[in-house]
């Protein structure tokens, strides 16, 4: 059932939401002003690259040939599972409110993005032994670390006595 989180509960959320949205606009108006200007790499490591990438799609780039499903139909999808998030804080864990908080802020970067520019700024490259991670960005780190805490906190919660589920 939803119900309104607490003032403190609501709060928190917030916050942690708006520094994880803060950050990832911050780092990449970076990017763009320091790769995508330029169209230049910055290799960091032998494993590590900054690198301009626009990504049209999705999560690796899926759904890219799909501009009405990523230019509307992913963002008010994204809006949906942040009210969704806001309103369960209340039957939540603290770590998977942490991680809700995360989720709801990456969620929010990359929105940002789509709306402004039609398709997210990824620039974050990772690659090592010839395997390449597809490029991406805080907001997606931050959705990341929020579905493993979110998962943790589920896997981890106190069972009840009448739950004979593993």
């Amino acid at each position: 059932m939803f119900s309104l989180p607490g003032f403190v509960l609501g709060r928190q959320f917030i916050l942690l939401t708006l520094l994880v949205l803060v950050l990832d606009q911050l780092t990449k108006s970076w990017a763009l002003s320091a790769l995508f200007v330029t169209g230049q790499q910055i290799v960091i490591t032998p494993f590590f690259n900054l690198t301009p990438v626009w990504n049209s799609g999705i999560s690796f780039g899926l759904l890219a040939d799909f501009p009405s499903v990523t230019g509307l139909g992913i963002p008010v999808f994204a809006l949906l599972v942040v009210a969704w998030l806001y309103l369960q804080l209340s039957q939540l864990e603290a770590v998977q409110r942490f991680g809700a908080g995360f989720i709801a802020g990456g969620a929010l970067g990359n929105v940002v993005d789509r709306l402004r520019f039609d398709r997210v700024i990824d620039f974050i490259d990772l690659h090592l032994l010839g395997y390449h991670w597809p490029a991406f960005n805080i907001a997606d780190s931050a959705i990341f670390i929020g579905v493993v805490a979110w998962l943790y906190g589920i896997m981890s919660a106190p069972k009840s006595e009448g739950d004979t589920h593993a």
